[in-house]
């Protein structure tokens, strides 16, 4: 039996030994000095954080408001440069659209000035090209006329002397002919 006890022991829970005791937090002797090392710690852990924690969150908590308020005014700036540009744009815009129909008025009327001046070129010499044309063909009928006469004068000669048997000289079928044309 000497063996079986050296194997159990050191394992076995002794019936008295621990349930004496009461766990401290709960034990009413130790209260007074539990609740003034809650006051000490408590007291210290607000210190701590009133002195050293909050203030530097408290400043990185307004450094962020500073630098989301420059923010917003640095983009309130851009937008309102913005606006500008896009003013100055929308007039230039404006302005290169009327400067470009004043150009185009310019150059049209230049066109239909520069039209007209050689439509009066054009008229000019087909008028003088249609006078010379007229003086040429008056010129031819007044030859043909005269050829007419001379061919009639012939004609008739030729045609008298066929018929009468005698004669006829060119002069005097010509005197007849313009006695009988009414010259």
């Amino acid at each position: 039996m000497a063996a079986e006890t050296a194997t159990t022991t050191g394992t076995e829970v002794p019936h008295s030994a621990g349930h004496a005791k009461v766990f401290p937090p709960m034990n009413p002797a130790d209260f007074s000095p539990q609740i003034i090392w809650l006051a000490i710690t408590f007291a210290a852990l607000y210190l701590l954080l009133s002195r050293m924690v909050l203030p530097r969150i408290g400043e990185v908590i307004d450094e962020r408001k500073d630098r989301i308020k420059r923010d917003l005014e640095s983009a309130e700036r851009l937008k309102d440069e913005t606006d500008k540009a896009l003013r100055s744009y929308e007039k230039a815009l404006a302005d290169a659209r009327s400067n470009a129909g004043a150009i185009a008025k310019e150059n049209q009327a230049k066109l239909t000035a520069e039209v007209d001046v050689e439509r009066k070129k054009l008229d000019a010499a087909l008028n003088a090209k249609l006078a010379d044309a007229e003086s040429s063909i008056t010129a031819t009928k007044s030859k043909a006329m005269q050829s007419v006469s001379e061919i009639a004068a012939d004609t008739a000669a030729a045609l008298a002397s066929a018929l009468s048997g005698q004669n006829i000289s060119v002069d005097e079928a010509k005197r007849a002919v313009s006695t009988a044309a009414g010259k």
